[in-house]
């Protein structure tokens, strides 16, 4: 095989990897509530349920980062295939509901540390190309999301299991597992001193790194918040089997939105802008939606507003991590996962109190908050004389 040909094989081999991962997030939001009808759960419980895996998802970056930065990162990825793929065959074969749990906590912490690992082992690999590469990959995330609804919808269909999620994870992984063992060394690209020298450029400032972490925290809680019941409100609420076409569709218009902030990364700051606005109005919206087609519709530009934030955040965040990206990109993650844990937690909950409309709007309101930090940010870049909106 040539250098080319193993250079192909291995971004495609991480592609796969965070394609899976999404693929996961989305089947396991569309499966919420027929888990919820096997187990016999609550709104309330079923939202415990869904943070079990978003605990272990912020737990990964504080236990694992460490560990990938100090061993060869390829080795650390075979590692947690192999975990991932135990645990779905054993999330797959179990009937007990404590079980399930437990297996549904290694599968948040090997995905959420095959995420970053995957990237920082794409970024070390191919440092001339890492940032298109990169670019492409978080793509993936949604594109994995966005067919795992409709899939599920399939094989349910059909008179398959929910449980068939897990087999179909159980073989990706496999796939991938072998995969980067055939994928070859990890160097693939010299980096260029120009690169080096420009990347050490910037100080480290953490109270706009903070601020950038409760943007994403309020985000990632909202985006899980919400897809994790949008099927359950389509169903419950609706009267409607829409709900993982309205699933998929959120996720599909991710995948541009995100292209299009790396195409249009000097108006990042400008675009999360919008988005921040965006969110909570489009929310208020579907929220107040009867007629199921019109309410599938406006999760359009709900995903498309989402879809832009993340890379827009790591677009500013550039400008204060100094050397310390990994760090930043840490402290970014972790966020996220606290996010994701709190407000699918609390959407359960307030959707048994006060209804599923309700919920979903309260989700929204949060966004006030990040607008705030977006403020502070924008106080801090002038510090620096580099107003946030130039």
């Amino acid at each position: 095989m040539t250098e080319s040909r193993k250079r192909d094989f291995l971004w495609l081999i991480l592609f796969l990897i965070i394609f899976i991962n999404g693929f996961e997030a989305g089947g396991y939001q569309a499966s919420l509530w027929n888990i919820g009808q096997t187990y016999d759960l609550s709104k309330t419980s079923m939202g415990l349920f869904a943070s079990v895996e978003l605990f272990a998802t912020m737990l990964a970056p504080l236990i694992l980062g460490s560990w990938a930065d100090h061993s060869n990162k390829l080795r650390c990825i075979v590692i947690l295939l192999f975990i991932q793929l135990v645990a779905a065959l054993f999330v797959l074969l179990t009937m007990h509901d404590i079980f399930f749990i437990g297996g549904i906590f290694f599968l948040g912490l090997t995905t959420s540390a095959l995420q970053f690992i995957s990237i920082a082992a794409l970024a070390d690999a191919y440092p001339i190309s890492n940032k298109k590469k990169i670019g492409f990959m978080t793509s993936m995330y949604a594109a994995g999301a966005l067919v795992s609804p409709l899939i599920v919808k399939l094989y349910l269909r059909m008179g398959f299991s929910w449980r068939m999620l897990f087999a179909i994870l159980a073989l990706s992984s496999g796939a991938a597992l072998v995969g980067i063992f055939g994928s070859g060394g990890e160097s693939r690209e010299e980096k260029p001193q120009e690169a080096a020298d420009s990347s050490t450029k910037g100080n480290f400032v953490v109270t706009a790194i903070l601020c950038l972490c409760v943007i994403m925290c309020i985000y990632v809680g909202f985006e899980n918040g919400f897809t994790f019941f949008v099927d359950t409100m389509f169903t419950d609420t609706l009267q409607s089997e829409k709900g993982k076409f309205a699933l998929s569709l959120f996720w599909a218009v991710m995948i541009p939105a995100r292209m299009l902030v790396g195409h249009f990364s000097k108006y990042a700051k400008k675009i999360l802008l919008v988005s921040l606005v965006a969110i909570p109005a489009f929310t208020f919206v579907f929220s107040s939606m009867q007629n199921s087609t019109t309410a599938m519709l406006v999760c359009i530009p709900m995903g498309m507003a989402s879809g832009a934030i993340y890379p827009s955040v790591l677009t500013i965040m550039l400008n204060f991590s100094g050397k310390r990206t990994a760090t930043s990109t840490g402290m970014i993650t972790t966020a996220t996962g606290i996010g994701g844990v709190v407000f699918t937690a609390l959407t359960g909950y307030m959707s048994d109190q006060y209804g599923m409309r309700s919920a979903i709007t309260v989700l929204g309101g949060f966004f006030v908050i990040s607008l705030l930090s977006l403020l502070g940010v924008h106080v801090l870049s002038r510090k620096q004389g580099k107003g946030l909106f130039k």
